[in-house]
C-alpha cells in the first residue's frame, strides 16, 4: 500500500454518542466530559492485504499507520518505538501445564511502554498545531512526554509525586522538561496540574483525557497479533493496571482486527493491581459500573498507585467484554517477582512489570487460567530506574 496514511474518521464518545471532528485539538468529550476514542473508516479496507503490507515495513509501531491517527508518515515523531519481543518462559512449577510468554517493553525508548502512547499523542498534537503541553505522571509517562516533546519541539511540564524515583525526575529534566513536584499520589498531581495549567492554553496529555495515547497503546495488541498470529494468540493477557489505558487499547486493537476479518477471538484481559491500591479489581469483583476511589492507597509500584482512574467505565468494559477478570498481589510478592525475573530469566522488570509474574499462583488458585493454555505476561517497563544502587 504505497503512500498509505491514516484512515481516521472521527472521535466518538461511548458515554453520550457524541462524534467530534478530529481535525481540531480536543481533549475529552465536549458534551459530557468522558473519554473520546478514535474511529477509523474500515469500509472496503482489505485486512489481509494490509497485514501483508505491514510485514514489509520497518519494525516500529508506525508500521500500523492506517490504524493510527497521524495524517501522514511525514508527521510521525519517532525514537524507534514499538515492536518489542515476545519471550518464552520455561514451565513454571507454580502452574504446571501452562505456557507463559512475556511481552517485554522494557527496552523501548525511555524504558517503558509509555513511549507508545506518547509517540502517537505528541505526533498528533504537533500535526494539529499544539506547541505546549503537560502531564501528571508517576514517572514513566513524564519521561516519555519529556523525550517525545523534545523530539517534536514541544514545550512540556511534568507534574510528579514527590515519591517518584529520582532517576525519572532527573530524566525528565535532562530532556528539557519543566518538572513540578507535588505531595501525594498521581491523583493529587493531576488535580494540582489542572489548577496550575488553567488558562495557559496548554494541552493535557493525561491518561484517557485526550484521544490519542490509547491509540499508541493499541499497538501492544496489534504487535501481539502480528508476532504470534491468530492461531497462536494467548488465551489470556495479564496486565499491570494503573490508569488502565493499555487494557482499553488492546481491547480496541482486537476489535479492529476482528472488524478487518483477521481475528476470531480476543484473549481474556486480566488486570493485576497491588493489594494496597486495587480500585479496578474491586469494581470487577463487585460488578460495579465504575470504580470508587481507593482510600489510603499504598504500593511500591508507582505506576500502579492510581486510586481513581479516569474513564474507569472504559477500563471495566475492556476487561468484561474480553471475558477477563481482576486479581491482586502484595508488595512483597512484586519484589520477589522482579528478582526472580532478573535472576532466573534475564528480564529486567519494573515493579509494575513484575506484578503479572507475581500473579501466577493466584491465577491458578482462582482458576483464571487453565492447564493447556498460553498466558502472556506484560512487562511494561525496565527495572533499572528502581535499583537505586541496591544489590540483590
Amino acid at each position: 500500500m504505497p503512500g498509505a496514511s491514516s484512515r481516521l474518521r472521527a472521535l466518538a464518545c461511548r458515554a453520550c454518542c457524541t462524534e467530534v471532528d478530529p481535525a481540531k485539538p480536543v481533549g475529552t468529550c465536549p458534551t459530557c466530559g468522558h473519554t473520546l476514542l478514535a474511529e477509523y473508516d474500515l469500509n472496503g479496507f482489505d485486512g489481509p492485504a494490509w497485514l501483508a503490507s505491514v510485514r514489509s515495513r520497518p519494525p516500529t509501531l508506525w508500521r500500523y499507520r492506517e490504524l493510527l491517527p497521524v495524517g501522514s508518515p511525514a508527521a510521525e515523531v519517532t525514537l524507534g518505538e514499538g515492536y518489542s519481543p515476545v519471550l518464552s518462559l520455561p514451565e513454571d512449577p507454580r502452574a504446571p501445564g501452562l505456557r507463559f510468554l512475556v511481552k517485554d517493553d522494557g527496552g523501548l525508548p525511555t524504558g517503558s511502554f509509555k513511549a507508545r502512547g506518547m509517540a502517537v499523542a505528541v505526533a498528533r498534537a504537533k500535526e494539529l498545531g499544539i506547541r505546549e503541553g503537560y502531564v501528571p505522571s508517576a514517572g514513566n509517562a513524564g519521561v516519555a512526554l519529556a523525550a517525545y516533546g523534545a523530539r517534536a519541539g514541544l514545550r512540556v511540564r511534568i507534574y510528579l509525586p514527590r515519591r517518584t524515583p529520582e532517576a525519572m525526575t532527573t530524566a525528565c529534566r535532562r530532556y528539557g522538561a519543566e518538572v513540578v513536584v507535588v505531595d501525594g499520589t498521581i491523583r493529587d498531581a493531576g488535580e494540582h496540574a489542572r489548577r496550575a495549567e488553567a488558562g495557559r492554553g496548554s494541552f493535557d496529555f493525561s491518561t484517557l483525557r485526550e484521544p490519542y495515547r490509547v491509540e499508541g497503546k493499541k499497538t501492544m495488541g496489534l504487535e501481539i497479533f502480528e508476532l504470534l498470529g491468530p492461531d497462536r494468540l494467548p488465551e489470556a493477557i495479564v496486565y499491570p493496571t494503573g490508569g488502565g489505558t493499555g487494557l482499553v487499547g488492546m481491547h480496541k486493537a482486537f476489535g479492529e482486527l476482528r472488524a478487518l476479518g483477521l481475528l476470531d477471538r480476543e484473549p481474556r484481559l486480566i488486570a493485576v493491581q497491588p493489594s494496597g491500591c486495587a480500585p479496578v479489581v474491586r469494581a470487577l469483583r463487585d460488578g460495579a459500573p465504575r470504580i470508587e476511589p481507593w482510600e489510603s492507597p499504598t504500593t511500591i509500584a508507582p505506576g500502579l498507585l492510581v486510586p481513581a482512574p479516569f474513564a474507569s467505565e472504559r477500563v471495566l468494559e475492556a476487561v468484561r467484554q474480553s471475558g477477563g477478570a481482576g486479581i491482586t498481589v502484595t508488595d512483597p510478592e512484586i519484589e520477589s517477582a522482579a528478582a526472580a525475573l532478573a535472576r532466573t530469566h534475564g528480564i529486567s522488570a519494573s515493579p509494575e512489570g513484575a506484578a503479572p509474574y507475581a500473579a501466577i499462583p493466584h491465577l491458578v488458585a482462582e482458576r483464571l487460567v487453565r492447564p493447556g493454555e498460553t498466558v502472556l505476561l506484560y512487562n511494561t517497563g525496565s527495572g533499572i530506574p528502581f535499583l537505586s544502587g541496591r544489590t540483590e
